[in-house]
């Protein structure tokens, strides 16, 4: 049986949703709708957008759907670290005092979209970890592995 690589089913850079390190998160979101509308309808739409730094196209790092979602209310900050290794599980009457508690959600989401489509990229993404990069010539098996004892939900590919 042939081994699938890598680099047969990845997304080249070229194609996937970026911004530099001085674009805003309204500039990301722009890229990304760009890059959907752009992108071939049959296949897996971008859920990140990478951060690049201008000249050299080194990826910084990365905005994921919940990196938006954890931007829109900078009160989240108060809790700490919010990225679980594993799903946890909270009953509603527990999520519900944590909002009131640590007042989140309290601005109208208008005013809060407003407000987050300003802030600088490189303040939401997140930088990856050695983790999350996979060589070229992997196999798809040792990809897919890697994705779910990371708990990530994509990887960058890498030569060299």
């Amino acid at each position: 049986m042939k081994t699938i690589l890598v680099k047969e089913v990845m997304v080249p850079l070229k194609d996937y949703a970026t911004v530099y390190e001085d674009a805003t998160l309204g500039d990301a979101m722009d890229a990304l709708e760009n890059a959907q509308a752009q992108f071939d309808k049959n296949r897996y739409h971008h859920r990140a957008i990478l951060v690049c730094q201008r000249g050299t196209n080194k990826v910084l790092g990365k905005i994921s759907q919940m990196d938006v979602i954890r931007s829109l209310e900078p009160n989240y900050s108060l809790l700490g670290e919010t990225k679980p290794s594993a799903p946890m599980v909270f009953s509603p009457k527990f999520l519900l005092s944590i909002m009131d508690q640590y007042g989140l959600w309290l601005e109208p989401l208008k005013d809060i979209c407003r407000k987050a489509e300003k802030q600088k990229a490189v303040d939401v993404m997140y930088q990856l970890t050695p983790g999350e990069y996979v060589k070229e010539d992997s196999g798809l098996n040792e990809a897919v592995h890697q994705l779910i004892m990371g708990h990530h939900q994509s990887l960058l590919v890498s030569r060299g």
